[in-house]
C-alpha cells in the first residue's frame, strides 16, 4: 500500500494523453498513405487545379505536423471545421451534436444487461452450470445479430421507417445486440463470478462471516478496482461494437458517422469522431482511477481489529 497512488496516477496520465495521441496517430496514418492527402480526397485527374486550392483550404499542403497543430488548436476551442465530403460544408460540430446523444443512449441501454449480469454474478444468482449457454450466446458476432435486428425492425415499422417509434426500436434492438453479442454479457457474468470466487477464499472473509457479517460487504471494497477495470473493458467493447451496430441498424450515432466519414475519405469527420471516442475512453480511465483512490482511502482508514487472547 506504500505506492497505492501509482496505478491511479498512471491511469490519469494515460487519460490526459489519449485524446492527443489518437488524432495524432490518425494524422500520421493519413500522411503515410500513397500520394498526398489532398489528391486522395480529390484526385488531380478529376479536380485539376482545385486540388491545390482544397489542399490550402484544409491545411493539407504542408507537413503532417502543420496540419495536426492547426487542427488541434481549433479543436480545443470546439471548432472541428466543416465536413469535406460526407456532408460537404456542414460544420462537423453539428454532425457530432446529432450523433453523440444517440451513441450515449445506445451504450447506456446496452450497459443495462451488462450491469444486471454483474449484479447477478456478484449475488451468485446465475449458477455456473448456465455458463455453456452464456458462452454460446456470446459466440454470435455482433454483425450477425445486428443484421437480424435490423431486419426485424424494418419488417415491424415498415412505412414508419423514419418515425420516432422506429428510431426508438433501432436503439433498443442495437442495445440488445451490443449487450449480448461478442461475449459481453457472458464475460461480465463469468468475470465477476471469478473475481468474487477467488476473493471469498481469503481467510478474512471466513472470519467476517463468523462475526456475523456478510461476505459481500467485506469482499466488495477489495474487488471494486478490478470490477471497475472490467466495466471499463466492457464499455470499450460496446463503443467498438457501436460502429458496426449503428451502421447496420441505421442509428445516426458516432460510430455510423465515423464509418461514413471513412468511406467518404472525410478525414476531418474521422478525426473528430476518433477524438470523441478517445475522450470517452479517457473518461472511463479517470473513473477507474477514482474508484481505486476511494478504495485505497477506505482501506487505509478502516479500523484495525486487534486479536484478543
Amino acid at each position: 500500500m506504500k505506492r497505492w497512488w501509482l496505478r491511479p496516477a498512471v491511469r490519469v496520465a494515460a487519460a490526459m494523453l489519449l485524446p492527443l495521441l489518437v488524432p495524432a496517430l490518425i494524422t500520421v496514418m493519413i500522411w503515410a498513405l500513397p500520394g498526398d492527402p489532398a489528391s486522395i480526397i480529390c484526385p488531380r485527374e478529376l479536380c485539376g487545379d482545385s486540388t491545390d486550392v482544397l489542399a490550402a483550404k484544409w491545411n493539407l499542403d504542408g507537413s503532417a505536423w502543420n496540419f495536426f497543430s492547426a487542427w488541434l488548436s481549433a479543436a480545443v476551442q470546439g471548432d472541428f471545421g466543416n465536413s469535406w465530403r460526407f456532408q460537404q460544408g456542414v460544420p462537423v460540430i453539428e454532425l457530432l451534436s446529432d450523433a453523440i446523444p444517440n451513441t450515449l443512449i445506445l451504450i447506456s441501454l446496452a450497459l443495462i444487461p451488462v450491469s444486471l449480469g454483474v449484479i447477478s454474478a456478484a449475488g451468485n444468482l446465475i449458477p455456473a452450470k448456465l455458463d455453456p449457454v452464456l458462452y454460446l450466446i456470446g459466440l454470435v458476432p455482433a454483425v450477425v445479430l445486428a443484421l437480424l435486428a435490423a431486419a426485424v425492425v424494418e419488417l415491424t415499422v415498415q412505412a414508419g421507417s423514419f418515425s420516432d417509434t422506429a428510431r426508438l426500436a433501432r436503439l433498443l434492438a442495437g442495445a440488445a445486440v451490443l449487450g449480448l453479442a461478442d461475449g459481453v454479457f457472458s464475460g461480465a457474468v463469468t468475470g465477476t463470478r471469478s473475481l468474487f470466487t477467488r476473493e471469498n477464499q481469503q481467510r478474512y472473509v471466513g472470519v467476517s462471516i463468523l462475526r456475523g457479517e456478510t461476505a459481500l460487504s467485506n469482499t466488495l471494497p477489495n474487488v471494486a478496482p478490478a470490477l471497475a477495470g472490467q466495466l471499463r473493458a466492457r464499455t470499450l467493447s460496446l463503443l467498438s461494437g457501436a460502429v458496426v451496430v449503428e451502421s447496420v441498424t441505421r442509428i445516426d450515432g458516432l460510430g455510423d458517422l465515423m464509418w461514413g466519414g471513412t468511406l467518404q475519405q472525410d478525414f476531418g469527420v474521422v478525426l473528430a469522431c476518433a477524438t470523441c471516442f478517445a475522450l470517452l475512453s479517457a473518461l472511463l480511465l479517470l473513473l477507474q482511477a477514482l474508484v481505486e483512490v476511494f478504495v485505497a482511502i477506505h482501506i487505509r482508514r478502516a479500523p484495525v481489529v486487534k486479536a484478543t487472547a
